[in-house]
């Protein structure tokens, strides 16, 4: 039974880098790695014109600009996640 955990161990770490990202310039990784960095500089951009509305240094026009960029980009996200559940569900479904 040893053998079969260590055959087992051996197989896992040969197909670990395949779930890792691609980390070539201009490659799938790239790609995400740059939608997940825009992601969290609109949320910071939103959080810093709230800041700045609620101590009066902001005009609310900015103000409701960057909410509704910080909406929009939460909206995506969240059916960008939708999306891929509904396919990982999919895969499951399928017969094997």
């Amino acid at each position: 039974m040893d053998l079969k955990s260590s055959i087992a161990a051996q197989n896992y770490a040969a197909t670990r880098p395949a779930t890792a990202p691609n980390a070539q310039p201009g490659g799938a990784g790239d790609q995400f790695s740059q939608a997940a960095q825009d992601f969290a500089a609109t949320l910071s951009q939103g959080e810093q014109a709230a800041k700045s509305a609620m101590t009066g240094g902001a005009d609310p026009y900015a103000l409701v600009q960057a909410l509704a960029q910080t909406e929009l980009a939460v909206e995506t996200a969240v059916t960008v996640r939708d999306k891929v559940v509904e396919a990982y569900q999919e895969i499951l479904r399928m017969p094997v």
